[in-house]
């Protein structure tokens, strides 16, 4: 089978990125076993060192977990601030080879190379570029998948980590995706494997001798998904205007809690959080969740949709408030959060609602 894709895509995936800006700053950290987050028996970790990795420490994870496999595990409080001030420097670079740059989060992006401001013919050697110029820039390594398209680059980026790169050429990709462990596929999370592997599908050769009707009958329209990206077809584009569908803000507490008055004062310390985030995106949204985590870990989330656009906090907070007395709570709750979505970057923001009101007693 032909692929037909022609274009260059790079996927650049900085390694283990908060952490390694900890070791970087802090060189008694180097070479040690990190973990970004809150150490106390409530803490989640935020990101882990490579060190830590060995020990099977990952990203949120309850850290009482992750200091039972790690004993010596040293715990560093977050700084968000750096991690975007660093971020945005990295961004910085890849805009002088295309500003068709796609942003997952903070520490990895698509880049489609394509067509570049360099005129370079070599994806590959664009990547090594790029990779060169952050250390220069930043003294953190990256790592970079290349290939066709955006789901080949993405599981490119992964094979050699940290500081490395690999490339797909397009006549290797359906090799490559057939050889491919099931598991690696990326978002097949570990329930989608344990229902494939019960199906007999390990490999990517084995997924490849499914139907796409057998798929959709066993996994939605993943399965039409899952069916295309084997043969090598994902025509998703870099979108450099990547649109927000959210944003929000939670609070995990030190101790469960069962007092409504509690929670509310809790709410409306994070409807302040969410306040600030809203203000300096410059967006507002009609659509607000929230999110209840109990002493038991399950989560439960109720939302309610506006009319019109807020992002105030007094009127988050009182929509908030709404939610969490539609009804009682099954046990304490140790994690409360807020999200707005509905977001008034995908819309006419006319109606968006300036005033305050006021909120009830």
């Amino acid at each position: 089978m032909e692929i037909l894709d022609d274009r260059k895509i790079i996927h650049v995936d900085m390694d283990a990125f908060y952490a390694s800006v900890e070791q970087r700053d802090h060189p008694e950290l180097k070479g040690k076993p990190i973990a970004v987050g809150g150490g106390s028996d409530r803490g989640v970790v935020a990101a882990a060192s490579y060190e830590a990795r060995k020990y099977g420490v990952r990203s949120a994870m309850p850290s009482v977990t992750a200091k039972r496999l790690c004993p010596d595990l040293i715990f560093v409080k977050h700084r968000f601030e750096v991690y975007r001030e660093v971020s945005q420097h990295i961004r910085e670079i890849f805009l002088e080879y295309t500003d068709l740059v796609e942003p997952l989060s903070l520490d990895e992006a698509y880049l489609d190379v394509t067509t570049n401001k360099l005129n370079f013919p070599s994806a590959t050697v664009i990547a090594y570029e790029i990779r060169r110029r952050i250390y220069e820039k930043t003294q953190l390594t990256a790592s970079a998948g290349i290939s066709i398209n955006k789901f080949v680059a993405k599981v490119a980026s992964d094979y050699h980590k940290p500081n490395g790169q690999k490339t797909i050429p397009p006549e290797e990709v359906l090799d490559f995706l057939e050889q491919l462990e099931i598991q690696k596929f990326y978002g097949v999370g570990k329930v989608t494997a344990q229902k494939m592997f019960e199906l007999g599908i390990f490999t990517g050769a084995d997924l490849k001798q499914k139907s796409e009707e057998f798929l959709v009958d066993h996994f939605g329209k993943s399965g039409s998904h899952y069916y295309h990206i084997v043969r090598g077809i994902h025509k998703s584009a870099v979108k450099p205007d990547r649109t927000r569908k959210s944003l929000g803000a939670e609070r995990t507490f030190s101790s469960n809690i069962t007092s409504e008055i509690y929670m509310q004062e809790r709410l409306e310390q994070i409807a302040i959080e969410l306040e600030k985030r809203l203000a300096k995106n410059d967006i507002a949204g009609k659509t607000v969740t929230l999110k209840i985590k109990y002493s038991d870990f399950k989560t439960q989330t109720r939302s309610k949709t506006l009319d019109h656009y807020i992002r105030s906090k007094e009127l988050i907070l009182e929509v908030a408030v709404q939610l969490m007395r539609q009804e009682r709570f099954r046990e304490s709750v140790r994690l409360l959060g807020i999200t707005l979505s509905n977001l008034n970057n995908e819309e006419d923001t006319a109606s968006f609602v300036q005033h305050q009101m006021e909120i009830p007693f």
